[in-house]
């Protein structure tokens, strides 16, 4: 691959619904360059993009990869990037390096959730998009319909630069709108033809709708279309990349990745259309004064790059893909990373096509590449020229929304489970590894189910360690309702020095209900108790409270008064008081026990069609709704609070109920008595597990 500079780059993210071809669009492109040799397919595992071997057992898209070709002296670096939403955080990387995007929408069945969240995200990093109505050759394909569902969400945004042609069924060429020409053929064996009669009409009324879209973007050329109610082509082109630039313009254009019919006009449309790198202005910091920083994508500015995504590999190492931001990469470079501030050497450089990596002698401005084995290098750090530092905004990636507990298979193995994890979440920023200090447990948290068990496969197959997933543990609470007096009583002779303690406590409820915390009262008097073996008393309690009398949950909300007692002179200890302690506790059971669960405060944020079906999903899961508020992009807002026992699979249950478009985030609140109902439940399966235990 040749040396390109920056404005014959093109960086684009390919981006839509699961299952709507975005893998085998990117293999039809790279086939229609000449980048490869034959067009693999997903189903086949040959897919170029789709190398993982839990991408070719799911046939689905799982990890964003890169697909660089070459086409018309312009180097397009394609970004394949996972449509199923539990691999969201995939699409962050892509987006902060690329400045374009396409977003793939089916003929069949039009726009989509997937599509319209990859246009908010579009929207959020500022990228150029370009709609693709894909898959032209199915049965039931209908372009008209297809962009009707576009045009309906997204009115006047929208620009169709190109009209199928079918013939007898088959959709057999494309005409461009821009140029008043069709064509046909498949990748870029083109023919151009003459109009056909019959989509002639609708071929005006897009060439209408383009001029307006492009007036739209300038205000001069909206006032040369009011006067004249007409754009030249130079004029139009004008207006369309500066609102194509901007966002304020969307072309869509049709094509099919099986037949390859209409490729070779969007590579065209590519190169035309969407922004290259050159002269964007990023902004940043400088890392040691803190002060505004600012670089032009050229290659006579200080070095700067951002790496956007980190592969992991057991063999050949960690390599990180960065975006270079400014001036030119060499392998006898001294790096500076403005995130960790340490030096790494770049050594070789590659371009990356799949899974493939080829050395280059150097990387400009604009640029994608991969550099092995960065050791103090994560995803989202800033690599730059240390004479001239600066640090980009970190990539925001979504966060963990559903969490399970693993454990190791076998037994020993559980240092190479949390050896493999850490590698794996450099590779993935959206996992996370919490190790929940009362119960014990190791939680892997994710986007959804699908996700963390796509953890535990690669776990096996890349660091040959199987692991176990299990619900997480509840860490439940246990209190008293009401004050009780009892006594604890040890004694115990055996020849020789005995063992005597002798304990009175009154146990009662916090006087304030928000206090958890434990509370010791000494109101011993006249000696009964010695002033030495007080301290044992409490330190007695304290041990016990860990392990509550109802079903074993650590005791909180309780206040222990110390007030009467005796004592042997010979054969009283601190251990004999701690005996004694433990037995007055035991008889909590007195008190009217009860459990207590840990209440969470949930953000629930769907469209307004939906609010009904959320607000009664969540009476049945024991939770209420304490407040509702339309946000700006209008969608509705519930703030529920809700036990978190039910709420283990909710990422996977609201998906389904809102078709994707629902989204939550929860915080912990407090906690609050468990229902008697419940609470049996709870007790019976928590005397179960002991048992089983012993």
């Amino acid at each position: 691959m040749k040396d390109y500079i920056a404005r014959n780059i093109r960086n684009v993210a390919v981006l839509g619904h699961g299952g709507e071809g975005k893998t085998t669009l990117v293999e039809a492109l790279l086939f229609t360059a000449g980048a490869i040799d034959r067009q693999g397919k997903v189903e086949n595992g040959t897919a170029t993009t789709d190398y993982d071997p839990e991408e070719n057992r799911r046939q689905i898209s799982i990890s964003a990869a890169l697909a660089p070709l070459e086409y018309k002296d312009t180097k397009i670096n394609l970004v394949d990037v996972p449509g199923f939403f539990d691999f969201a955080g995939e699409m962050m990387g892509p987006l902060t390096a690329c400045e374009g995007a396409l977003i793939t929408v089916g003929a069949v069945g039009g726009l989509d959730v997937g599509a319209e969240k990859a246009w908010t995200q579009c929207d959020k990093h500022h990228n150029a998009r370009m709609i693709v109505i894909n898959n032209m050759s199915r049965e039931n394909a209908n372009f008209e319909k297809a962009l009707k569902t576009i045009t309906d969400k997204y009115g006047t945004h929208i620009a169709p630069i190109e009209v199928p042609i079918v013939e007898n069924g088959q959709f057999t060429g494309v005409v461009c709108v821009l140029e008043n020409k069709a064509f046909t053929g498949e990748g870029k064996t083109l023919k151009e033809i003459p109009i056909p009669d019959s989509v002639k009409a609708e071929v005006e009324s897009c060439r209408e709708a383009i001029m307006e879209a492009a007036a739209g973007a300038d205000e001069e050329l909206m006032e040369k279309y009011f006067e004249e109610m007409e754009l030249s082509t130079e004029d139009t082109m004008l207006g369309l990349r500066k609102g194509i630039v901007d966002g304020s313009v969307v072309p869509v254009v049709c094509c099919d990745s099986l037949t390859r019919v209409g490729l070779g006009k969007l590579l065209d449309n590519i190169v035309d259309l969407l922004p290259s790198p050159a002269d964007r202005v990023l902004k940043g910091v400088n890392p040691k004064t803190g002060e505004a920083e600012e670089r032009t994508v050229s290659e006579d500015q200080p070095f700067s790059a951002q790496v956007f995504k980190t592969l992991a590999d057991p063999f050949v190492g960690k390599l990180s893909l960065l975006k270079i931001n400014s001036g030119v990469l060499t392998g006898d470079m001294t790096l500076y990373n403005a995130n960790a501030e340490k030096t790494e050497k770049p050594g070789n450089i590659y371009y990356m096509l799949g899974k493939k990596t080829n050395a280059i002698n150097k990387g400009v401005a604009g640029d994608i590449v991969a550099l092995a084995k960065l050791v103090s290098v994560s995803t989202g750090n800033t690599l730059c020229d240390q004479n001239k530092p600066i640090k980009y905004a970190d990539i925001e990636f979504p966060a963990p929304c559903i969490s399970m507990a693993v454990y190791a298979k076998k037994a020993g193995e559980e240092d190479k489970i949390f050896t493999g994890l850490n590698r794996l979440m450099e590779e993935d920023p959206t996992i996370t590894i919490t190790k929940d200090a009362e119960t014990t447990e190791t939680l892997i948290n994710g986007l959804g189910e699908t996700h963390i068990d796509v953890i535990t496969k690669k776990l096996a197959s890349k660091f040959g360690v199987d692991c176990l997933l299990q619900d997480p543990k509840i860490p439940y609470r246990e209190s008293i309702k009401k004050k009780v007096d009892v006594r604890g009583r040890h004694k115990k002779q055996s020849g020789g020095h005995g063992q005597f303690g002798d304990v009175v406590i009154e146990f009662r409820p916090n006087d304030d209900p928000t206090n958890t915390d434990f509370v010791f009262e000494d109101a011993v008097v006249g000696g009964v108790v010695p002033r030495n073996f007080i301290p044992a008393v409490e330190k007695g309690l304290r041990e016990n409270i860990r392990k509550g009398v109802l079903a074993g949950f650590p005791v909180v909300g309780l206040t222990a008064k110390l007030h009467d007692g005796s004592y042997h002179p010979v054969d009283s200890s601190e251990m004999a008081f701690k005996t004694a302690a433990r037995l007055a506790f035991k008889q909590l059971d007195t008190a009217s026990p009860y459990l207590l669960e840990p209440v969470y405060r949930a953000l629930i944020t769907v469209p307004n069609d939906y609010v009904g079906t959320i607000m009664g999903d969540m009476s049945k899961r024991r939770g209420t709704i304490s407040d509702q508020k339309t946000l700006e992009d209008g969608e509705v807002q519930l703030e529920a609070l809700v036990p978190q026992s039910e709420m283990f699979k909710y990422a996977t249950d609201l998906r389904s109920m809102t078709q994707g478009r629902g989204s939550f985030s929860m915080e912990f609140v407090n906690y609050q008595e468990v229902p008697a109902q419940n609470a049996k439940k709870i007790v019976e399966s928590a005397k179960k597990d002991d048992d089983e235990e012993e």
